[in-house]
């Protein structure tokens, strides 16, 4: 599924944020791919394994203390979240008795990280019912300089590679939501032991003003990103943020994307980046299992830019990041309604209109509001993000957010996260019109980028909390609770209750 990894950052740039999909149990947690943010021993937060957003911290030796060092080829403390290794090294089993100092002396990271959860609706929707779903993932981060001993050519030259192994199932589906996911994980690693979703170079120049990437990468993992999005469970947010990775081109975590990414960042609190990647026709980039590459007919583009600025403000450095990006992939896609004549095609049985290209517009913003500590989100954070997809091709046309998260510092808990959000999902005119004509027509229902309603579709509400635990270095227990109104964006079912529990365990 596309949960995803959260990320963090340490040394300078360090922000609460927690493991990998997310389980249900009837009693709480978040965790997509990805958890709430964490915190190592240092009384740093810590970074969530496999959290997307982003590990960027000083590429340093070891200061001391293992979970200090994390990997990754942005070694400014600041930066777009989503560069840099899946996840921090806060590992539960410490050095690996001496092995991980070692590995990483020889530019060697390597991390393996569990994430298992349960989730169930206590209320509402199509049936009662309850999942268990889980991750094994594993990452290696090389860097090119240390292993090789070579010249200049080789400093700053990183490649990135992580794999996954995940089990069960999506409760959304068997409570009647077909477009909405409320965890993290749920399995959609096709039936193979090691699912790859990203492999890639990275190179960067002049003290990191410059960096390129290229390579097998998730689109997300570099757009239509921030800090805080996976600390929450529900995937609409968590990883880049939805419409936009329900899209063809803009397809996420856990798929790939052939493709290279530029960014220039000329001062540290300003970048601008852009990405070519190549389109997917087919229902798995890479196939079900990630290593097809060469799969065929990928000769359209999908191409993405993005403008960030990442201030700060006073003596306790409140940090922000705010971003404004677009994308736009030259393939056709199907009109969701419209046939050549503008009828609906679900009732004429004319082939749908095709559309000449699609299009995504996104603009994220987070602002630290009060600081406890060291880090990017080490303190009260005010955050929200507005998204918009081409509702004649995508059958979500707006998407809004707002969030609120904050540390256990106030009572006593440094390490540990809390966190609010509110979205409102609006679905576009042209599948409501489809959906309309099917109902009158008696005909089913067609499916699109959301898969196929229960009834005629307007919007659908979500409300979240988390708490996540910092339990021991490497390992957090995070409940989760949702309210699901309008239930797959209709009225059929009523509201759902939805309790998870997620533990997440990085090595």
């Amino acid at each position: 599924m596309r949960a995803l990894r959260a990320l963090s950052r340490r040394l300078g740039a360090t922000r609460p944020r927690a493991g990998l999909a997310a389980l249900s149990l009837a009693a709480a947690l978040v965790g997509p791919g990805t958890l709430p943010a964490r915190a190592d021993d240092t009384g740093a937060p810590a970074a969530s394994p496999f959290s997307r957003p982003s590990q960027t911290a000083a590429d340093t030796e070891p200061v001391g203390n293992l979970e200090q060092t994390i990997p990754g080829f942005l070694q400014s403390p600041y930066g777009p979240p989503s560069f840099g290794a899946p996840y921090g090294t806060t590992h539960a089993f410490g050095d690996w008795g001496g092995v991980q100092p070692w590995l990483q002396k020889h530019g060697v990271y390597v991390a393996l990280d569990v994430y298992e959860g349960i989730s169930g609706n206590v209320a509402g929707g199509k049936k009662q019912s309850y999942t268990l779903a889980g991750q094994v993932g594993g990452t290696v981060d090389i860097d090119w300089h240390k292993l090789l001993g070579a010249g200049a050519w080789s400093n700053d030259l990183w490649l990135h590679m992580l794999a996954v192994n995940g089990n069960g199932q999506n409760l959304s589906r068997l409570f009647g939501d077909n477009g909405n996911q409320v965890q993290q994980i749920y399995g959609a690693r096709g039936n193979v032991v090691a699912h790859l979703v990203w492999a890639y170079f990275e190179k960067s120049w002049l003290q990191h003003k410059i960096d390129l990437t290229a390579g097998w990468i998730p689109t997300g993992t570099f757009f239509n990103n921030s800090p805080w999005v996976c600390s929450f469970m529900n995937v609409w947010l968590c990883g880049n943020v939805t419409p936009t990775k329900y899209l063809t081109s803009g397809r996420d975590w856990p798929s790939g994307n052939i493709g290279t990414v530029l960014r220039l960042m000329p001062t540290r609190h300003f970048y601008v980046m852009g990405g070519l990647f190549a389109v997917s026709p087919h229902s798995y980039n890479g196939g079900i299992s990630g290593w097809a590459w060469g799969q065929d007919n990928l000769g359209k583009l999908g191409t993405e830019v993005e403008v960030g600025w990442i201030p700060e403000f006073g003596p306790n450095k409140l940090v922000g990041h705010y971003k404004v990006g677009v994308l736009y992939d030259n393939s056709r896609y199907n009109n969701l309604y419209a046939d050549g004549n503008g009828q609906p095609w679900i009732v004429t049985g004319l082939p749908p209109r095709r559309q000449s290209g699609q299009t995504s517009v996104w603009v994220l913003a987070d602002q630290m509001l009060i600081r406890h500590g060291e880090g990017e989100m080490n303190g009260l954070v005010l955050a929200g993000q507005y998204s918009y997809a081409d509702g004649k091709t995508s059958q979500m046309n707006h998407h809004l957010v707002a969030a609120l998260l904050d540390t256990g510092y106030l009572w006593g808990r440094p390490l540990d996260s809390v966190g609010i959000n509110f979205q409102w999902a609006n679905f576009s005119r042209s599948a409501i019109r489809s959906q309309e004509a099917a109902a009158a027509y008696g005909v089913p229902f067609q499916g699109a980028n959301f898969g196929t309603p229960y009834g005629i579709q307007g919007h659908e509400n979500i409300y979240e909390a988390f708490y996540s635990v910092h339990l021991m270095t490497g390992m957090s227990l995070q409940p989760d609770f949702q309210y699901v109104n309008h239930v797959g964006g209709t009225t059929v079912f009523k509201d759902a209750v939805v309790l998870s529990t997620a533990l997440n365990v990085l090595f």
